[in-house]
């Protein structure tokens, strides 16, 4: 043991290695670095890939850049036309500027979602019920378009806002039920009504016709015998030409 002896440089050597090694950091091609040196940001993030990071002297923040799914809460709002519903939402944003996302705010994640439900609150008050139901993508392009431009300052692009449940009260719905069915009673009482109206208006123009040509009424009735004796009924018919009725009205 006394000739096994350690020499200093190979010592340091060792030292340098494993701290090499331990400040290797393997980025996803999802990730980017943004790296503090001496508390200082440095000009662009690194990444993806191999990256050194020389501790203590630097200090790593790993930003993802896939789209993020965020499922906004249920939100209770009154529309414009006083009306109580519950509304929840789904936005969808990804990190754009690594940088700014790490510096300008102190959790991107959090504050992107607290102030998508604060605008989601706001929008959507200011409609009526009836715009948030039909009118949804207009509302849910709306939504996008503030969110996004409340949120370039942090380096964050929201891509969409989709409303995805509006939960209404038993007695809205209830309402809102008794509605459509008058409404569907409305166009069923108008389409029989201009059914007569046509109806009316070819039985008139049949009369004219009939009127011009006497001998038609004449055909309209054996038309009608024919179709009766077809249903073998016991019942026989003999229909009398209108020209004699005319006949014994002018001789009397």
């Amino acid at each position: 043991m006394e000739g096994l002896t350690i020499s200093p440089t190979l010592i340091v050597l060792a030292v340098v290695v494993l701290y090499v090694i331990s400040s290797i950091q393997i980025l996803n091609e999802y990730e980017r670095a943004v790296i503090f040196r001496l508390g200082k940001l440095l000009p662009q993030p690194k990444g993806p890939g191999v990256v050194l990071i020389f501790r203590p002297i630097d200090r790593i923040v790993r930003i993802s850049l896939r789209t993020v799914v965020h499922d906004v809460p249920p939100q209770d709002i009154i529309t414009r036309d006083n009306v109580s519903v519950k509304v929840n939402a789904v936005v969808y944003f990804r990190v754009i500027d690594p940088r700014r996302a790490v510096v300008e705010v102190e959790n991107y994640m959090y504050a992107t979602s607290q102030l998508a439900q604060t605008t989601l609150r706001s929008v959507l008050g200011q409609a009526e019920l009836d715009d948030l139901l039909a009118e949804r993508d207009r509302l849910n392009q709306r939504l996008q378009e503030i969110l996004d431009h409340q949120t370039d300052p942090w380096g964050i692009k929201v891509s969409a806002v989709e409303v995805k449940h509006v939960d209404l009260p038993q007695d809205m719905q209830r309402a809102m039920a008794r509605q459509a069915e008058a409404e569907r009673e409305k166009r069923a009482k108008i389409i029989h009504a201009e059914g007569e109206l046509i109806a009316s208006e070819k039985l008139a123009q049949a009369a004219a016709i009939i009127d011009r040509e006497p001998a038609a009424i004449t055909l309209r009735y054996l038309q009608t015998l024919t179709e009766i004796a077809s249903e073998q009924n016991s019942t026989i018919i003999f229909p009398l030409p209108m020209e004699l009725m005319r006949m014994v009205r002018e001789r009397t």
